[in-house]
C-alpha cells in the first residue's frame, strides 16, 4: 500500500527534528526515532505516519504516492545508523556518533528537499542483482 507523501515528510521531518536535537542538545533523543524505527521494521507500521494520517486535508489516494517498501528500505537504513550512533555515545566514540547522526542528518534533509539517497542505493542495489542474475544464466 502506498503512503502519501506529506505523511513521508512527516516522518523525514520527525527523524531530522529528533536527530538534530540528539546532536546539539542531548544523544538521549536519539531513542525517539531509534524506538519508533523499531516498531516500524517489526511491524511495517509506522508511528509517525500513523499519527500524522487524521491531519490529510484530502483523501490519502490525492496526494503523491511513495512506494511503502522503498520507505522500509530507508527506515532500516536510518535505523541501523541511529542504533549505531546510541551505541558509539554509549561506549565514549563520540566523533563515530556525531558521524552516524549527520548521516542520518544529511539523508533526512536532502529527502525532504527531494532527492532521496536510500533510494538511489536501492535502485543500486537491484540493478546490481539483475545484472548478476542475467550474467549467470547464460
Amino acid at each position: 500500500m502506498p503512503i502519501p507523501k506529506p505523511l513521508v515528510q512527516f516522518n523525514q521531518s520527525f527523524i531530522l527534528v529528533t536527530v538534530l536535537s540528539g546532536i546539539f542538545i542531548q544523544p538521549l533523543l536519539l531513542v525517539l526515532p531509534f524506538i519508533t524505527g523499531l516498531i516500524t521494521l517489526i511491524n511495517k507500521k509506522n508511528p509517525i505516519i500513523l499519527l500524522g494520517k487524521p491531519f490529510l486535508r484530502k483523501p490519502a489516494a490525492s496526494y503523491p504516492l511513495e512506494d511503502k517498501a522503498q520507505q522500509l528500505f530507508n527506515q532500516w537504513i536510518a535505523t541501523i545508523c541511529i542504533g549505531l550512533a546510541l551505541i558509539s555515545f554509549s561506549i565514549g566514540i563520540d566523533w563515530l556518533a556525531y558521524l552516524f547522526c549527520v548521516m542520518v542528518a544529511l539523508a533526512s534533509g536532502l529527502a525532504l528537499a527531494g532527492y532521496c539517497i536510500g533510494c538511489t542505493i536501492r535502485y543500486r542495489y537491484m540493478m546490481w542483482k539483475h545484472k548478476q542474475k542475467t550474467s549467470h544464466q547464460g
